[in-house]
């Protein structure tokens, strides 16, 4: 199931990049256009700037943009720096320890299947494709 979190990081990718010809918009205005908690939201916030994805300035004049075109953006990358790994199983998440069953796994090439229907679904929509609807 995917989080609030992960969720909310998208609306926040939509509206920024619905907005991205006002600058800096600032967190107030994303968290009443969305309805949500500017503590929520600033949590978010951090986690998309620390990965590069927005920009943050601070001050009167500041607030978040993106860092790209939203056609550079996928859905993927953003759900999965906010809620971590789309795999299904824990031996198939990058970078894990080898399963000691692998070799023998009857199930390993459903939940291989699985997982590569939600990378390919997940990594071919841009926050572009998601605004103009076109996935």
């Amino acid at each position: 199931m995917i989080s609030t979190k992960a969720r909310y990081a998208l609306r926040v990718m939509v509206d920024l990049a619905q907005h991205q010809e006002n600058g800096y918009i600032p967190l107030k205005d994303i968290a009443i256009r969305q309805e949500l908690s500017e503590k929520y939201l600033e949590i978010i916030l951090k986690i998309l700037v620390k990965n590069k994805i927005l920009k943050g300035l601070r001050g009167k004049k500041g607030g978040y943009m993106l860092t790209r075109l939203p056609k550079e953006y996928t859905i993927g990358e953003i759900i999965e720096l906010t809620e971590g790994s789309l795999s299904p199983v824990a031996c198939l998440i990058p970078n894990t320890e080898t399963c000691s069953r692998k070799e023998n796994c009857i199930t390993l090439p459903l939940w291989q299947k699985y997982n590569k229907l939600t990378y390919d679904f997940f990594y071919h929509i841009t926050l572009e494709d998601l605004i103009n609807g076109n996935f």
